[in-house]
């Protein structure tokens, strides 16, 4: 971006200079044509002449003229800054899309129980393995990847350390829907950090809801910002969401596929990274929480000691009885690559998880012969 800035600067100078070139040659041309007495004027009706100083400024015109240039060049310069920042924010903005090819292996293995299942060369672009990949589903607490990315959009850097209150419609939201949660008080006072980090590591819906509160003033609003969200990044046609904590609606849906799409997006992002790979986390110490609340991933504690044939860098799971257990999470390889998984419909939490390890292990690793122990 600095280039075209200093391209745009440049253009500036050689415009203004051209002028002036210009212009100092037309003054040297004229004078050749014009007498010292060119200002005598003819009083035509006393047929006598009379010398005649105008009133005016006689540089009036050419100030007028230079200053319109320079305005004129200040404008064009402006306008290809805002271009060049323009494309480079394009540029930045990387929308995630995985393509079947030749390579594309149906997720047959035994040892993959869920009964839906996409994973995604990250790197590549490319879809490694599926099996109801594109078909609908459920994403329940899975949807709160899109609660992070939006809010974290959102939320620039500088307010992530603010105080917030945690609002009643929050706990009460949590608590009527049986969600599960940080465990915030009413009315407690802690970091935007803390609702970020609550809304994933435990999958809190007082956070989840909190965050959306204070990002959009409401729930629903902030949801229509996902919505949007969906749209920006292609899967619109096939995923819609009605909350932003994954509780069962039959208008609340998406694929194994538009769920990768959302978590390629998140780990664009240092901040998303960030939180998503973190086991353990301490809210700020309150009135009601002296010490913080102590949260934890325990998708990622649980799976830190399997063998994956590579190394899993972060994780959300979801449960609601519509979608069994089901998780997303993305994983460096040994080729140096990284994948996204995302299961859905799994027995159990710990078959949720040993369903990825199988996943890394048989169509990353390719490790074929790979059996749960």
């Amino acid at each position: 971006m600095i280039y075209r800035t200093i391209f745009a600067v440049v253009c500036v100078a050689v415009t203004i200079g051209l002028f002036f070139t210009v212009r100092a040659g037309v003054r040297a041309v004229g004078s050749l044509f014009t007498k010292d007495d060119s200002s005598v004027m003819v009083d035509e009706n006393a047929g006598n002449t009379s010398d005649s100083v105008s009133n005016d400024d006689p540089n009036t015109d050419s100030n007028v003229t230079e200053q319109d240039a320079l305005n004129d060049a200040n404008d064009q310069a402006e306008e290809t800054a805002e271009t060049a920042e323009t494309e480079d924010e394009a540029a930045d903005t990387f929308i995630p899309s995985y393509a079947k090819n030749d390579s594309t292996k149906a997720m047959t293995s035994a040892e993959v129980t869920a009964e839906y299942g996409i994973v995604v060369n990250a790197d590549d672009q490319t879809v490694v393995a599926h099996k109801g990949g594109y078909d609908r589903i459920n994403p329940a607490s899975m949807t709160k990847l899109l609660t992070l990315l939006v809010a974290a959009e959102l939320v620039p850097e500088e307010k992530r350390s603010e105080i917030v209150s945690v609002p009643t419609e929050a706990t009460d939201y949590a608590f009527t829907h049986d969600c599960s949660n940080v465990g915030f008080a009413k009315e407690e006072r802690v970091t935007v950090n803390d609702l970020f980090y609550g809304t994933i590591l435990p999958s809190g819906g007082d956070a989840a809801i909190a965050l959306a509160i204070y990002t959009c003033g409401s729930h629903e609003a902030f949801v229509g910002k996902m919505n949007e969200k969906l749209q920006e990044l292609g899967i619109a046609d096939t995923a819609h969401f009605t909350n932003c904590v994954g509780i069962y609606d039959a208008n609340h849906y998406c694929t194994a596929y538009d769920m990768a799409v959302i978590m390629g997006a998140c780990i664009q992002d240092p901040y998303c990274r960030e939180i998503l790979k973190a086991r353990t986390y301490t809210t700020t110490k309150t009135a009601e929480h002296p010490e913080g609340l102590l949260i934890s991933n325990w998708f990622m504690r649980r799976i830190e000691d399997k063998d994956c044939g590579g190394e899993v860098l972060g994780a959300k799971t979801g449960y609601v009885d519509e979608s069994g257990s089901c998780a997303a999470s993305y994983y460096m390889g040994a080729d140096g690559k990284e994948y996204i998984c995302v299961t859905a419909k799994s027995h159990s939490s710990w078959r949720c998880i040993y369903d990825h390890v199988a996943v890394y292990n048989i169509y990353i690793a390719g490790n074929t012969a790979y059996v749960k122990r």
